[in-house]
């Protein structure tokens, strides 16, 4: 895998060529050199053809308006290009930071507990998108507290909260999501699968926080925060739809255009009397009602 600064300047090509301004090749350059990298033209024009054959994005030149764009529709979503390049760079330095030092672990704490279960699931599950090969695998279900067996065709890997899920169809039928963390007994089949190019089990999270791809439409979800919390809303939005309504010494309020579920519940309830849910009632109901219970436990 590339070293930390060709990773660094990969994000500051994709952040560049993703502005409304198309940049010539002169001003990348110079974007870059801003930055603190002084490449060659040879040098820059590989990160660019790179950056399509590693990664899907395509970085393309406009004759007309001699610069360089991100063709979107025919790119990977731009937050998850940007999101893998960090947690990768972010893996490179540590592991510069231990080859340099013995006792550099005695400095970095972690925040799981425990190893993550099913990691060694993720390499054949990759394989299998990749190749479009089914799986078959033994699935506990926490919920109703028992074990079945499954083959299905997996599209997607998707990480959330320290815990990565595959995303896949059963027999057909309409995309689910399995913890792997709960996964035994996996085999990648020999038996392949056609893929539709209408399909994309990305998307089924685009409008939604978390996992749960809730029944109904998109609503506007407008949330009054303390001020401080506000501070870590905005350094750390709740979803890619967020906007700032109101921003003073009082509170903040945020919009959020998103379909309401369970894990944005958990959210709002995570964050107590630090936040209150202004629209829409329906969610603002859910969440009296979920405090409410919560008190009882305790009087």
């Amino acid at each position: 895998m590339s070293s930390q600064g060709t990773i660094k300047r990969y994000i500051l090509i994709v952040e560049k060529t993703n502005s409304h301004i198309k940049p010539s090749f002169a001003e990348l350059k110079d974007y870059l050199h801003q930055h603190g990298f002084e490449v060659s033209s040879r040098t820059l024009q590989r990160d660019i053809e790179q950056i399509r054959i590693e990664f899907g994005m395509e970085i393309k030149y406009d004759r007309t308006n001699n610069g360089y764009f991100i063709d979107k529709e025919s790119s990977i979503d731009l937050d998850t290009f940007l999101g893998f390049l960090d947690t990768v760079a972010t893996a490179d330095l540590l592991t510069q930071t231990l080859k340099e030092s013995k006792f550099a672990m005695n400095y970095i704490s972690f925040e799981s507990e425990g190893n993550f279960h099913g990691s060694a699931h993720l390499k054949d599950i990759l394989f299998a998108i990749k190749n479009k090969r089914k799986i078959e695998f033994v699935h506990y279900n926490y919920l109703a507290d028992t074990c079945k067996n499954y083959e299905i065709c997996p599209y997607l890997l998707k990480e959330y909260q320290n815990r990565w899920y595959v995303i896949g169809k059963v027999e057909g039928k309409a995309f689910r999501t399995f913890g792997i963390d709960r996964v035994e007994n996996l085999k990648v089949s020999t038996a392949r699968f056609k893929s539709d190019k209408n399909e994309t089990p990305a998307t089924l999270f685009e409008n939604i926080i978390g996992l749960t791809a809730a029944e109904g439409k998109v609503e506007e979800v407008i949330l009054e925060f303390q001020p401080v919390q506000g501070k870590y809303i905005k350094s750390l939005p709740m979803h890619k739809s967020q906007r700032i309504i109101k921003d003073d010494n009082k509170s903040l309020v945020v919009s959020l255009k998103l379909v309401p579920n369970f894990e944005l519940n958990q959210k709002i309830l995570m964050m107590g009397e630090a936040v209150k849910v202004l629209k829409p009632l329906k969610l603002a109901k859910e969440i009296q009602e979920a405090l409410t219970k919560a008190l009882k436990q305790y009087t």
